[in-house]
């Protein structure tokens, strides 16, 4: 059984969501519940990703969603940590340049958010 940890942190000017585990058909859902509860409205929404070591076309989808309704809404979405599978994934689908990806570690991402 595959796991997904996900932990919410909400910010004046955004959240940042840390996920842990594998994002597949499986565990998507956890992530989008946390999503889909909080109000973006403009702000920017940081999914850490450090911990995330396999991501299927189900999280990308959901990462292509998140986007999407946060472009509507006037924000953005930064993703944090992308470690190198899931990297692969946005490149071989060409999503890689649409999504807003940074390097940062966890850290950054909460400080950048709070700060």
């Amino acid at each position: 059984m595959n796991d997904l940890t996900v932990t919410t942190q909400q910010h004046p000017d955004g959240t940042v969501i840390t996920v842990a585990g594998e994002i597949d058909l499986n565990t998507c859902s956890a992530l989008a519940r946390a999503a889909l509860n909080i109000p973006l409205g403009g702000k920017t929404l940081r999914l850490e990703m450090s911990g995330v070591s396999f991501m299927d076309s189900t999280g990308l989808n959901l990462l292509l969603q998140l986007r999407g309704r946060l472009h509507a809404e006037g924000g953005r979405l930064v993703l944090t940590g992308l470690q190198d599978q899931a990297a692969r994934l946005l490149h071989l689908t060409g999503t890689y340049d649409l999504l807003v990806c940074d390097t940062s570690s966890a850290a950054d991402a909460s400080s950048a958010v709070s700060g």
